[in-house]
């Protein structure tokens, strides 16, 4: 359990979106009423100007993300290097990964966080993917190694910790995290694999082959996908995002991020209970099993 040490709250917001602005209003100024100082992004304290003179992300206790699943996976790139838990209020559709809703009686949860009351923390295992040796990219859902605008198949390389394993045809390879098996990885085929699961999973994606299943491989693995195509780009994704063009021949490692992503939860052991009401698993949970 922990609760805030230093008073020092982070927002990052879905800023193209009002109702996430209405609602990061709200969650600033219920923060400020108890006593916590208010710490942005430099970017996003140039639009909006709320930040506290002198707080600083780095030293924040918990960096609250107000939007969707999207915005959450962006403000992880913050939180992570400097091991700030996050708390996902959303105000967008699906809202598989926050915690809280945006409407008022959310909010109202927070107050609970504010007034310096203690919370769990779970941790999650994250990914990390380089090119070449290049820049460490970071990633809570997935990596994707996807072919370009072409429409013809691509031959994959795929290597687990330095052995072959696999030559697929195919439209790319996503490597997901436990967190992420429920994204991209779900609708590649892969199995839904719990959050405390110490592993990742790698599926193919449109494999032109009669035989490809997904693998599930533990999270120390050191993962190579090589681009064997002479003639096509590929594209590098993390969580989403188009981070890196591939040129023929390339090939990208990836493998455990060297810290754990903290997530606050105000209550615990609800994850196969969102499975349910987030995206229709299986047959309602009774709470008379009588």
């Amino acid at each position: 359990m922990k609760a805030l040490a230093r008073r020092v709250v982070a927002f990052y917001i879905d800023l193209q979106r009002e109702r996430a602005r209405e609602t990061a209003a709200r969650a600033t100024e219920i923060a400020r009423s108890h006593g916590c100082t208010i710490a942005l992004s430099d970017e996003q304290n140039g639009v909006l100007g709320w930040a506290t003179a002198g707080a600083n992300i780095a030293e924040a206790d918990v960096l609250v993300t107000i939007g969707g699943d999207g915005t959450l996976l962006r403000g992880a790139r913050i939180a992570a290097p400097h091991d700030i838990p996050l708390l996902g209020v959303n105000t967008g559709h699906l809202g598989f990964l926050t915690e809280v809703d945006g409407a008022d009686g959310g909010l109202e949860a927070l107050v609970r966080i504010f007034e310096g009351k203690e919370y769990a923390i779970e941790d999650r295992v994250a990914l990390q993917a380089c090119v070449g040796g290049g820049k460490a990219l970071f990633a809570l859902n997935d990596v994707v190694v996807h072919k370009g605008n072409a429409s013809r198949i691509v031959p994959f390389g795929l290597k687990l910790d330095g052995e072959d394993v696999a030559h697929i045809p195919s439209d790319g390879i996503v490597v997901a995290t436990p967190t992420g098996s429920t994204a991209y990885f779900l609708s590649a085929g892969g199995p839904i694999v719990a959050p405390g699961v110490d592993a990742f999973g790698i599926a193919p994606l449109l494999p032109h082959t009669l035989f490809s299943r997904p693998l599930i491989v533990p999270a120390s693995s050191v993962i190579e996908i090589h681009c064997d195509s002479e003639v096509l780009h590929a594209n590098l994704e993390t969580d989403g995002d188009v981070m890196a063009d591939l040129s023929p021949g390339a090939t990208v490692t990836i493998t455990r991020y060297p810290k754990p992503v903290r997530f606050v939860r105000l209550q615990t052991g609800a994850f196969f209970r969102r499975l349910e009401t987030k995206l229709r698993w299986g047959v309602p949970i009774k709470e008379d099993r009588r």
